[in-house]
């Protein structure tokens, strides 16, 4: 089955979706399982993973009630203060859904590089693994150190790095963030969603020849058995449709093997969210 790794639900609203600012206008409203379901299918794809875009343990438990409802929402990826005192009893309370397979936490917004390597948020990761749960690296490429020196702490822990760690695509700069990546991808436990690149581009002007160095780059530094594919839906469609965003990463990787197509297209996300 073709899996889309990384996507997206929410009921708009001003308050809580405040990131969506003028340039994003279109967003401004609700994204629900039966947008996206004909999407899938259209694309080919069997399934999905939902992924938090506030960091309110209500969106986790409202994801897990789609996911319950929809069975192509093969898992959630949720959001938990992983600086709580009380992280393992709001674990424990959420893990009680099978559908949650992983955390996130929007790094990329805190002031503070180092953010992940805070004790208190080392604590939390460190207690994701007593629930076989997965963390999501939401970062920029100038966090990529970060990053590698948390997964260097936790070599037990699956890792995977959302939107390829954003390079600057539409300035077409590659150095210190291939860099950056490469030393990341040293470590076994972490892998890498090919996802969120077009809206790293030129919106309105991209092609995929401006995303093709950058999907060589990280094919490259992890190889076919630690990417897969996500659409990044519905930030996406700022850029493009589903399916034509989808296509990029599917026409860059026919050059592979059957088998290593099938790995980023679906399996290694099944193999890596236990779905």
């Amino acid at each position: 089955m073709r899996i889309d790794a990384h996507q997206h639900f929410w009921r708009y609203s001003p308050r809580t979706h405040a990131w969506i600012d003028d340039s994003m206008a279109a967003l401004r409203r609700d994204f629900l399982p039966s947008d996206l379901e004909p999407l899938l299918r259209d694309a080919g794809f069997g399934g999905c993973v939902a992924v938090q875009a506030q960091q309110d343990v209500a969106e986790t438990e409202w994801l897990l009630a789609l996911a319950a409802e929809h069975s192509f929402i093969r898992g959630v990826v949720g959001w938990v203060d992983l600086r709580a005192e009380d992280v393992r009893d709001q674990l424990a309370r959420l893990s009680s859904s099978t559908k949650l397979k992983g955390v996130r936490h929007i790094v990329q917004s805190e002031p503070d590089d180092r953010f992940m390597l805070r004790p208190d948020f080392m604590r939390g990761i460190g207690a994701l693994g007593e629930f076989g749960l997965a963390y999501d690296i939401l970062i920029y490429a100038r966090q990529l150190p970060a990053a590698a020196e948390l997964a260097a702490a936790f070599p037990e822990q699956r890792f995977v790095v959302d939107h390829i760690a954003k390079p600057e695509i539409r300035e077409r700069r590659t150095d210190a963030w291939a860099r950056g990546i490469a030393a990341l991808a040293r470590h076994p436990n972490v892998w890498c969603k090919l996802s969120g690149m077009v809206t790293e581009a030129d919106w309105g002007a991209w092609s995929p020849d401006d995303i093709a160095p950058y999907i060589d780059i990280v094919l490259e530094a992890f190889g076919p058995d630690r990417l897969m594919i996500g659409s990044d839906w519905p930030v996406c469609t700022l850029a493009g449709a589903y399916g034509h965003v989808m296509q990029v990463v599917i026409q860059r990787i026919a050059r592979l093997s059957p088998r290593e197509q099938a790995a980023i297209l679906g399996e290694n996300a099944a193999q890596f969210y236990r779905l």
